[in-house]
């Protein structure tokens, strides 16, 4: 059984914008989904975000977890990467839904953005990344594309961009169905494992 590890965004709960229907998905396939809530999830904190969600990622094996991210909760998955140690596994996949790889005006969230991306201890932590971006993303504005091209010349990631969408759940009770989040998990999961050298 793999595992999927879920940061919600900025307001969000576990029963918020497309997490319902995408963990009732994939339960149903035989995963289990982990959607922590988060601390102060009204003023998010970096430091105490990426530790909480550190902490339910380590709970199971890394190459049966994929890490999956909703806009700020995107940003904390890769602060979760930059501060993972590959000697105790590298994670299956990961998935980032609406990321931003700078800071795209929102004060509150400021913290998330201190400090450049280690993008090399960050593509180090996963076996592949898969981005999910609307081109209409008002949050992301003026260019989405721009986030985007950040991650896949960075990491690697294979992107899929919606013609539309907004912000895939700009706010917490968007209850959306993604069933595109569904199939880059499950991506994730049928690449190729790595062999143990013997």
């Amino acid at each position: 059984m793999s595992t999927i590890v879920v940061s919600h965004g900025l307001q969000a709960r576990a029963d918020s914008v497309w997490f319902p229907p995408f963990r009732a998905e994939l339960t149903g396939r035989g995963h289990q989904v982990v959607i922590p809530n988060l601390p102060n999830t009204d003023a998010p904190q970096r430091d105490p975000w990426r530790e909480a969600l550190a902490v339910v990622a380590a709970a199971s094996r890394p190459e049966d977890t994929v890490l999956v991210g909703h806009s700020i909760g995107a940003v904390n998955v890769l602060r979760v990467l930059e501060a993972h140690d590959p000697a105790a596994g590298v994670f299956a996949g990961v998935v980032l839904v609406s990321a931003s790889v700078h800071e795209v005006g929102y004060d509150l969230l400021a913290g998330f953005f201190a400090g450049d991306f280690d993008w090399t201890r960050i593509r180090a932590a996963a076996k592949q990344f898969r981005v999910l971006q609307a081109i209409d993303d008002p949050v992301n504005a003026p260019d989405p594309l721009e986030h985007v091209g950040v991650l896949i010349r960075e990491l690697g990631a294979v992107a899929t961009v919606l013609p539309d969408g907004g912000h895939l759940g700009a706010y917490p009770e968007d209850h959306i169905e993604l069933p595109e989040a569904v199939r880059l998990v499950e991506e994730c999961l049928a690449a190729p494992r790595a062999v143990p050298a013997g």
